[in-house]
């Protein structure tokens, strides 16, 4: 059943990707070169709603934290996240939109998705050899987040921690309400 979930539930979200003009690589240059911030601004708007609501169900209780899945933080991931950056601006894809883009044919979505499966294959040769060395170095005590977790280091350690992680999604929501979808 978790898999017929999670296909249904990908398929959901390549769609909307893909109506929303995410696979687009001319849509994302746009973005990345801040002259059409449509993409910018359902960005800032999905992280928003989803933060404010995730941080209002854990402030509630509704949510339960200790099924919060956290990923380490370690210096690669600084290096990883901007060799993934300039991929995505020579590219015009991120790695799900990309996949999003193969499945409407497009040729150099196929380019970019082997070159993405090469590079974690490389990784995955690599690991052994990386796994002591500084790049795997924990920050900020491995696993941090705004507020505490069961499973995390809280960056901010206050009573109003959670609420200040709920503002932060409503200012992303403004934002994204106040951006116009082009500059010229």
């Amino acid at each position: 059943m978790d898999i017929i979930l999670a296909i249904l539930i990908g398929t959901i979200f390549g769609f909307v990707l893909q109506r929303i003009g995410a696979a687009d690589p001319d849509k994302i240059i746009g973005m990345l070169r801040l002259t059409d911030l449509h993409l910018m601004k359902t960005i800032f708007a999905g992280i928003g709603v989803s933060s404010a609501l995730l941080f209002i169900g854990l402030i509630t209780g509704i949510i339960d934290g200790g099924h919060l899945s956290i990923k380490s933080m370690y210096t690669g991931v600084i290096f990883g996240g901007m060799l993934l950056g300039l991929g995505w601006a020579i590219s015009g894809f991120c790695p799900g939109t990309g996949l999003v883009a193969l499945g409407t044919g497009r040729i150099d979505a196929l380019i970019f998705t082997l070159g993405g499966l090469a590079g974690a294959g490389l990784y995955m040769i690599m690991y052994g050899s990386l796994k002591g060395t500084w790049l795997m170095q924990k920050l900020f005590g491995g696993k941090a987040t705004l507020i505490v977790t069961s499973k995390s280091t809280p960056l901010l350690d206050m009573s109003w921690g959670p609420w200040l992680a709920v503002g932060i999604g409503i200012t992303m929501i403004v934002i994204a309400k106040l951006l116009p979808d082009k500059i010229r």
